[in-house]
């Protein structure tokens, strides 16, 4: 059995997966020159001989292991080192929203969880890794055909790396939100096993299938009703269905009532302080605040410039009017959010979000990008794992007001997105939401990974499914007691935090 300090994989110099022949598995500041994917040419018996020997290698009951060990690199100074380049600020917002709950102190730390992560075995077999896979970074969107999809939604921290760091991120969070929800041990239980057994069946549904079909599967929000039904509650349906209505209201009109008003004809984004604060407010002085909104239209000519021909034709319709930062999410509070509101002939909106990227919270532990931008980085990712993705999805680095070059990715603010708050959910609800969120997270893999190779590591038993969820179990104690250690670093005025906002 692989020891959890090190980090197993598979084969020699030979193996496309190996520590020696590939530059995934081993820390690099280094860009990689090419994205791993799979060995093309191999017959899929080779490719099933693959996915054994690496389970042979390390065996699929390692995955439960995890020790924090005395040698742990302490979580709080990992989330204060990350505060260094954010808006000092905004970081005691973020502080705040952390303590608030384990769970929510959970979805902040995926810096921490890819620490751990990187102590414990992994089979060598890489995908396009999401990098923080947890249960509300799953959810619904609009598709360019203007259907309601369900997908990860969140890939701020995407990179190639080990596909059982997601899947081991989405289990615990289930367990967390689990305890937080009351939920007895057996229903949490049988909520991660159903969850990584959806995967692991969904990952040899896959592997059945050709690389175009892998490529046109699709969750829409009529299929995650169907596939949810059968285990909701009248209370349940309910709530899945008035979350789809819901997304469809959250359009670029109502964007435009939400977050911005029209006096004399003109319209401006309404402050919020300290969660949305326009340029005006942020830019007092008149010659520097001109020269600042002068830049940030040079951001929006020089972000069309990564999108396809007829996307910039579209996007040459509107004219920016306004901007502001807005704060969003827990983990991203601190980074530079701004909310950028363009109008086609002086009314129609579009909303757009430039979201700044940095590295991913794995390159540290997997090696770096092979992406020099961030943002490219992130909208790589986000096409590789997602069906669809929006079209305005683009890239950009900008000189920001505090003069320092940064770079962002640019998207739609909100465009049909809605989820289920998993405090509502009764313990069948999450158990379905579980297992629609493992079947979604399996298709993003397969779309990049050798999907043939990891369905032979996974195998027909639940050995994997087993392990994930002693996991789970250990590592939502790690992350209580992580939890703990913030509100008494903050009741002690170690870190200074702002509940509440």
């Amino acid at each position: 059995m692989a020891s959890a300090g090190r980090a197993a994989t598979v084969g020699g110099p030979s193996c496309p997966f190996s520590d020696e022949g590939h530059p995934m598995t081993h820390t690099t500041t280094a860009r990689r020159k090419h994205t791993p994917r799979p060995t093309l040419g191999t017959t899929r018996g080779q490719r099933v001989a693959r996915g054994k020997a690496a389970r042979a290698e390390v065996p699929r009951a390692s995955h439960s292991e995890f020790t924090a060990g005395a040698d742990r690199t302490d979580p709080l100074t990992l989330l204060e080192g990350q505060g260094l380049t954010r808006v000092p600020e905004l970081l005691p917002i973020r502080y705040g929203r952390m303590a608030s709950s384990a769970f929510a102190f959970f979805r902040g730390a995926a810096l921490p969880m890819a620490s751990d992560l990187a102590r414990t075995p992994r089979s060598g077999l890489t995908v396009q890794a999401c990098g923080d896979a947890h249960l509300a970074n799953f959810g619904l969107f609009a598709s360019p055909m203007r259907t309601l999809v369900f997908d990860v939604n969140d890939f701020d921290e995407t990179l190639p790396g080990p596909w059982e760091w997601d899947v081991k991120r989405l289990a615990t969070s289930l367990e967390i939100a689990g305890r937080a929800n009351g939920y007895p041990d057996k229903s949490r239980t049988r909520i991660v096993l159903a969850a990584v057994a959806a995967y692991r069946r969904a990952m040899r549904a896959f592997a059945d299938m050709d690389a175009l079909q892998v490529w046109y599967a699709r969750a829409d929000a009529d299929r995650v009703q169907s596939l949810t039904s059968v285990s909701l509650r009248g209370r349940q349906r309910k709530l899945l269905a008035q979350a789809s209505a819901k997304a469809e209201t959250k359009d670029n009109l109502g964007s435009l009532t939400r977050f911005a008003t029209v006096h004399d004809g003109v319209a401006r984004l309404n402050a919020e302080p300290p969660l949305v604060v326009p340029l005006r407010d942020l830019v007092v002085d008149p010659v520097e605040a001109e020269k600042t909104e002068r830049g940030l239209h040079e951001l929006v000519r020089a972000y069309g410039a990564s999108l396809e021909p007829e996307r910039r034709v579209l996007l040459d319709r509107f004219k920016q009017v306004d901007i502001a930062r807005k704060v969003v999410g827990v983990g991203s509070v601190g980074t530079r959010s701004w909310m950028l509101l363009l109008l086609e002939d002086g009314h129609n909106p579009l909303f757009l979000q430039a979201k700044e990227a940095g590295p991913s919270v794995l390159e540290a532990f997997v090696g770096a990008s092979e992406y020099d931008n961030c943002g490219q980085r992130v909208v790589v990712g986000q096409r590789l794992m997602q069906a669809v993705s929006d079209i305005f999805l683009g890239w950009v680095r900008v000189k920001g007001i505090d003069g320092q070059t940064r770079d962002f990715y640019v998207r739609q603010l909100r465009d049909w997105k809605g989820s289920l708050d998993p405090e509502s959910l009764i313990p069948e609800g999450m158990l379905a939401y579980g297992e629609v969120c493992g079947w979604t997270l399996a298709r993003a893999h397969a779309r990049s990974g050798d999907r043939v190779a990891i369905a032979a590591y996974l195998g027909g038993s639940a050995a994997f499914d087993v392990a994930v969820r002693e996991f789970a179990a250990s590592y939502a104690d790690q992350t209580e007691r992580d939890h703990q250690t913030l509100v008494d670093a903050i009741s002690s005025g170690r870190i200074a935090a702002e509940a509440g906002i």
